[in-house]
């Protein structure tokens, strides 16, 4: 069974930043593509950026600009970079292989004054 740990989630005021951290255990990790999603209270999980085995990332619209995932294969690590975070970006963040369901406990982000 695949293990995810999210970390680095946090409270932080708008316009702050944190780094989000996913360790995964899935075999073969640098041949999956994988993604950072989140999910807000009330809302559906949505995904916020994925990064591919060549290491191109992709992004939600609310994600450009701001965002910046990366990975490190050696240690089988996911970052997320979020900047200039706002209220609206409150939610519970997970990540997993693209086209799996590896969900971990997940790292909530709280954006508030």
């Amino acid at each position: 069974q695949v293990q995810v740990a999210e970390s680095g989630g946090g409270l932080v005021k708008p316009g702050g930043s944190l780094r989000l951290t996913c360790r995964s255990s899935r075999d073969q990790f640098r041949f999956h593509d994988m993604g950072w999603y989140r999910q807000a209270p009330g809302k559906s999980r949505e995904l916020v950026a994925s990064i591919t085995i060549g290491e191109y990332g992709h992004y939600a619209s609310f994600a450009k600009g701001r965002f910046t995932i990366s990975r490190d294969n050696e240690h089988k690590l996911v970052y997320l970079q979020m900047n200039d975070l706002q209220v609206d970006d409150t939610a519970v963040y997970y990540c997993t292989a693209i086209g799996y369901e590896d969900w971990g406990q997940g790292t909530q982000v709280t954006v508030s004054l």
